[in-house]
């Protein structure tokens, strides 16, 4: 049970009981956002939500100074119901969406950048284990976060620097905006990072874009699972082939030890807790020896990719940030 409260609390990729099977129609599922109306954005730059969250000690920067924006794909929060896609009109699954993911996750970001997240009709849950009728929903999916994004760059973007941000289902469909809008365009000349967490990456998958190798490289993509120290999860979409390690930002396989890690933000969003993480990279996937309350007990630390690093994600997007500035 109390696996659960974490669970639903976190707002992230969790298991659920089984799904009822049904095919696929794209006209069966909820009507389309329409991204000219705020309402279908769950954060957005100069007004008042979740994503301009800041814990105590923090200090609020105002949108008008920042010089670079994160586009933020939020992962899977609908893991039941009756279509295979989310309706962004539930104000239930709205309101679980805000107060959790991008309260925890998206809010990493708003030292630095101006935050904009777009509601879109997510795949439920059970989509990754369903081969033909999943897919369909992933592809549906996906066609949002792509006309959001195209929305971001014709009406708000005006030039400015991007990164792109993401975790679970939002990382599968990030690893698309990539390789369409950044690999081999233009744009690339824009990305700032990508900070796309808790889906598999390989590196082969762009011809272009490379995984970060340090604290301070631009135009590249940061990824990683995080797992408990010592236990071997065997395949899974997770993680591919590429990792970076979030406390020294570096793809080495040497331990770094928790002192260099800056601090993780759990359940209590006010209550940092400060060099805790041991890390290592392992076969492709972050091990982390952490003892905090509640993902003590876990092996699979998905649910917490973001939280464990929280403090050292803010720190690192503003260094990347200052290091693209200055390089223009």
């Amino acid at each position: 049970m109390r696996t659960l409260i974490l669970l639903a609390f976190m707002g992230l990729w969790v298991i659920t009981g089984a799904q009822k099977a049904s095919k696929f129609s794209p006209d069966a599922q909820p009507a389309a956002p329409d991204y000219s109306k705020e309402k279908y954005w769950s954060a957005l730059p100069f007004r008042k939500d979740a994503a301009d969250n800041i814990p105590a000690g923090e200090q609020w920067i105002n949108d008008s100074v920042k010089k670079a924006d994160v586009f933020f794909i939020y992962p899977t929060v609908y893991t039941k119901g009756k279509t295979w896609n989310q309706d962004v009109d539930n104000a239930r699954q709205n309101k679980l969406v805000d107060n959790k993911p991008i309260k925890y996750q998206a809010s990493v970001f708003n030292a630095t950048c101006r935050v904009y997240a777009p509601r879109y009709r997510q795949a439920r849950l059970n989509a990754f284990s369903d081969k033909e009728n999943g897919v369909q929903a992933l592809d549906f999916a996906y066609a949002d976060v792509k006309r959001a994004f195209e929305y971001y760059l014709k009406h708000y973007n005006n030039g400015r620097p991007i990164i792109i941000a993401s975790h679970s289902q939002g990382t599968y469909h990030a690893r698309r905006l990539l390789q369409e809008f950044f690999d081999s365009t233009a744009l690339k000349k824009q990305l700032v990072a990508a900070y796309t967490v808790g889906f598999g990456f390989d590196e082969p998958m762009y011809k272009n874009l490379k995984p970060c190798n340090n604290a301070t490289q631009t135009g590249c993509y940061v990824t990683w699972a995080s797992f408990k120290t010592g236990y071997e999860p065997g395949t899974s979409p997770l993680y591919g082939t590429v990792c970076v390690n979030p406390v020294s930002w570096t793809r080495d396989t040497v331990a770094v030890d928790r002192s260099k890690s800056i601090g993780a933000l759990l359940l209590n969003f006010n209550k940092e807790y400060s060099n805790v993480c041991t890390t290592q990279i392992h076969r492709q996937f972050l091990w982390v020896s952490v003892d905090l309350p509640f993902v003590r007990s876990f092996k699979n630390l998905h649910i917490a990719d973001y939280n464990l690093f929280w403090f050292d994600i803010r720190k690192n997007v503003k260094d990347r940030v200052d290091a693209f500035l200055m390089s223009k």
